[in-house]
């Protein structure tokens, strides 16, 4: 999906540094496990002792990464920026907490939000949830591209597993066959949501600096 928009280029522009336009650590470490294999310098925000100034207004998660892309984009127009805005979405509870996932139960501690989500699916038959990521990509090529991700799973009982981060540790991945929180940084890359998200931005780069 492209979005044209206030995406700019730069002739000066450094082709192999992308900045990643995220406050949560977790995020960082699973982009740069994805793109530096592939030559890319990844610096974060805080490596730039920089920080996200917009609200998140949107009411989509394509509106909010691009929010946030932009936020630090239009501070850096000669760098190639990325931004992502993921969430669960519960079904038996209409999506939520989708676009509100980092901010629900904000300053609680990730197990206390779990526990509230358990609490709110008790009586519901249905567990069914999915991640969804979508990645804003500006300053590369004169537009505004988003890249989005799903991947499916089932809320469970338990909260297993000490890896990952977020609700991981009770989304129990479909494909994997066991929580997010049990899986090895691998094994999640796999067939997260973000990585679905980062391959076609990854491909859409490569494909245009060939």
């Amino acid at each position: 999906m492209v979005y044209n928009g206030r995406g700019r280029k730069s002739d000066n522009m450094e082709k192999n540094e992308v900045v990643i336009a995220t406050h949560n650590p977790g995020k960082v470490a699973e982009f740069k496990r994805m793109l530096e294999p592939l030559g890319f310098t990844v610096r974060s925000i805080a490596d730039l002792g920089m920080k996200i100034e917009a609200e998140e207004t949107g009411t989509t998660f394509e509106e909010n990464s691009l929010i946030k892309a932009h936020d630090v984009g239009d501070r850096l127009k000669d760098r190639i920026v990325i931004a992502d805005d993921s969430g669960l979405e519960i079904h038996a509870l209409g999506g939520f907490p989708g676009i509100h996932s980092a901010r629900f139960m904000e300053g609680s501690p990730y197990t206390e939000k779990m526990k509230a989500l358990q609490e709110m699916l008790k009586g519901k038959a249905d567990r069914s949830a999915n991640y969804t990521a979508a990645i804003s990509l500006v300053n590369f090529d004169g537009e505004d591209h988003v890249f989005v991700g799903k991947t499916e799973g089932i809320i469970l009982d338990s909260i297993l597993g000490g890896h990952g981060f977020g609700y991981d540790p009770f989304f129990y991945s479909t494909e994997l066959k066991k929580t997010f929180g049990q899986a090895t940084a691998e094994e999640k890359d796999s067939v997260s949501h973000r990585s679905k998200a980062l391959k076609a931005c990854e491909d859409y780069i490569k494909a245009h600096l060939a």
